[in-house]
């Protein structure tokens, strides 16, 4: 369902490219639409748990745009090809936020300034765009032992993350920056550190036909939209992206989706990933902190706030 012309110019757009979320959608769609995003770019890759028929009639109220296609996620160079397409025809000018649905954008001083105002901070300081550290939330015991309430919200029940360490470095030859750390790095890859997921993102920039993304989010052509992002206790603003993987459908998920091999670029590597996260594993430990809002991620530094009165004495 094309609802794309009830778009105005100045949109604040969301792309999001995904496959069998029933359970994350309604409060994924809820976080975007109250922190003010105008309209969703969606694909659904053959979705079968009732998320293509909840998105379509989520398209009736006319701020969601659906596109379905059967194709493989992993030579669609997993979905590059897909919301890169939706980007470079309708994202062109417009301020685009490109997440997965496990992502919920966060930022210091969101109950104040919604999206609109960030991006129109953003423009007049002159930054392009807004990385984020992706931060994995979960819970406390082991992920096999919680049950889901019909309609919560995955911070419900996610409410733990790791506050250090991280580490990270710059990678040639486009500049982009590796940060790695959180308790995927510190249960699943402790012996293996440099196969560790890759948590740096880049998901809001005012789009530009000519730009592309190259990894994910992670990195973009040209080099130079990598700069937007310096990490945790960077001085570029920044934001945290709250990665909801770690559901209890996860555990149940793992070996299926081991078996499909369509995500990461080297799925060897992941084997014994698959498998840890299929035993229900407990990601908790004694040095987790309770997420209680993005102030405090800042306090901790891991994002830095946007200085919004320098912001608008700049035009005065």
């Amino acid at each position: 369902m094309d609802n794309t012309a009830q778009m105005s110019r100045d949109s604040r757009l969301v792309v999001v490219v995904l496959r069998n979320e029933i359970k994350r959608l309604p409060s994924f769609l809820a976080h975007y639409r109250r922190l003010g995003a105008d309209h969703f770019l969606v694909v659904d890759n053959s979705s079968d748990d009732g998320s293509a028929a909840y998105l379509q009639a989520e398209a009736s109220r006319g701020d969601l745009s659906l596109w379905q296609t059967s194709d493989s996620y992993r030579e669609s160079r997993f979905g590059l090809d897909w919301s890169g397409w939706l980007l470079m025809r309708y994202g062109h000018g417009r301020w685009c936020m490109t997440v997965d649905v496990d992502e919920l954008f966060v930022y210091p001083g969101m109950e104040r300034h919604d999206l609109r105002e960030l991006t129109d901070c953003l423009d007049r300081s002159g930054q392009g765009g807004m990385g984020a550290l992706m931060l994995d939330l979960f819970p406390k015991g082991p992920l096999n032992q919680h049950q889901e309430q019909a309609q919560q919200a995955p911070t419900d029940l996610l409410r733990w993350f790791d506050a250090k360490p991280y580490r990270m470095v710059r990678q040639a030859p486009q500049g982009n920056l590796w940060l790695q750390g959180g308790p995927r790095a510190r249960v699943f890859f402790a012996e293996t550190p440099d196969q560790a997921p890759t948590l740096n993102k880049i998901p809001l920039i005012r789009w530009n036909r000519r730009f592309a993304y190259t990894n994910s989010t992670h990195a973009a052509l040209p080099r130079e939209l990598n700069a937007l992002y310096d990490g945790p206790g960077g001085p570029v603003p920044s934001a945290v992206l709250l990665h909801t993987k770690f559901l209890p459908e996860v555990v149940e998920k793992s070996p299926s989706e081991r078996k499909r091999r369509q995500h990461f670029h080297n799925p060897d590597l992941f084997d014994d990933y698959y498998r840890e996260l299929a035993q229900g594993p407990d990601l908790w430990h004694a040095e987790a902190v309770h997420y209680e809002s993005p102030e405090q991620l800042a306090a901790l530094g891991l994002c830095r706030p946007m200085d919004w009165s320098a912001s608008r004495e700049g035009t005065a």
